[in-house]
């Protein structure tokens, strides 16, 4: 039986609770943007990673939208070339969750606790964000959305993530099939949720509409964002923050309004892997699929 993310998904996609601070990465040494809720002690936080050539300020709504939700987020500003150092970035954002567990932030009035940290990223950061999780005791959280496929492999590093993860794709066709989303999710070590949004893809994500529209990539997608963005919240508070009446973001089987989420033989075909296979991809076993088929 599947989870309804009804009750709270339409409340999460909309802007949260806490007046929002803006600073400057920077002074602690790596390009890039802090968002934090004005005050809060061992409040949880996480690390952006931003898509191929898409600079912070395309994610400020985003970014804005997780701090008023009592999130602190940081986004390394860097990789922003044609041809990124994935392998660097994932580093980036390793370098950034020490910054956020380590300092005051906003005004000195938020402190990020050590024992509730994240990464998150869409596209190419999506998948530095597993590399970036895969081994990391540190990291208690992973939030890929329309994940890109990176170097060094994130299908093989998902088989060293442990700690839950929420993974996020389309069901529609990728424009540039940069990344195949249901595989990733397919490949995790850990817990893992993996949702389809049929009303955003990759491309819709960032905010870069004008862009977009100049270069035939579509029409905003509006709707689709706010959703992504509520999952996004659902998951990391109820991970993070252990906010209990949100642990339906954390069911592998949860559906809402343009959201499915896919199990099982489901997740395998789309992932394009033989589900009979007795091993997946990064070396963890497809048993535990089998055995959620019959529940």
């Amino acid at each position: 039986m599947s989870a309804n993310l009804k009750k709270h998904l339409a409340h999460l996609s909309k802007r949260g609770p806490h007046r929002v601070l803006v600073g400057d990465l920077g002074y602690a040494g790596i390009p890039g943007k802090i968002y934090t809720p004005a005050e809060g002690n061992g409040v949880p936080g996480v690390a952006f990673g931003h898509d191929w050539t898409k600079p912070v300020a395309k994610y400020h709504g985003t970014l804005r939208h997780l701090a008023s939700w009592g999130i602190a987020v940081a986004a390394p500003d860097t990789e922003r070339g044609v041809v990124p150092n994935h392998r660097g970035f994932s580093a980036d954002l390793e370098t950034t969750l020490q910054i956020l567990g380590g300092v005051k932030l906003g005004q000195g009035n938020v402190t990020v606790s050590p024992g509730k940290l994240g990464v998150v990223g869409h596209g190419m950061g999506g998948g530095a964000a597993v590399l970036t999780a895969a081994n990391n005791p540190k990291v208690t959280a992973v939030g890929a959305v329309y994940p890109a496929e990176v170097t060094p492999s994130s299908y093989t590093a998902a088989g060293s993530v442990t700690a839950p993860g929420l993974v996020i794709g389309s069901s529609q066709g990728e424009i540039f099939g940069a990344g195949n989303p249901a595989k990733l999710a397919y490949s995790w070590a850990g817990p893992v949720a993996y949702r389809e949004l049929q009303n955003g893809n990759q491309q819709g994500f960032s905010e870069d509409t004008f862009f977009k529209l100049f270069v035939g990539l579509g029409l905003p997608q509006f709707s689709a964002q706010e959703t992504a963005r509520g999952l996004l919240t659902g998951f990391l508070l109820h991970q993070l923050d252990e906010e209990k009446k949100y642990s339906d973001f954390s069911e592998r089987r949860a559906e809402a309004k343009n959201v499915t989420s896919l199990v099982g033989a489901d997740l395998a075909e789309r992932a394009g892997v033989d589900f009979t296979d007795v091993t997946v991809s990064g070396g963890s076993t497809a048993q535990g699929e089998l055995d959620d088929v019959g529940r």
